[in-house]
């Protein structure tokens, strides 16, 4: 299952990691790209929970304005 987001708000490679370390401390979640200039997450796994890696990613600090 892959699941891709829309998240304002990231700007460097810090923000990167810390939405690759938020989400990717989820339950099932087996990969997480990134794309800054894009402004997307791609995130890979099993049982993915659209709920779940929006409260991630949020309480990174950043906005999740669309899950595909």
């Amino acid at each position: 299952m892959k699941k891709t987001l829309l998240v304002e708000g990231m700007s460097c490679g810090h923000c990167e990691m810390a939405v690759k370390k938020a989400v990717g401390a989820l339950e099932g979640v087996e990969s997480v790209v990134v794309d800054l200039g894009a402004k997307k997450v791609e995130v890979e796994g099993e049982n993915l929970n659209d709920n779940l890696i929006k409260e991630a990613i949020e309480d990174a600090g950043y906005d999740v304005v669309e899950i595909k």
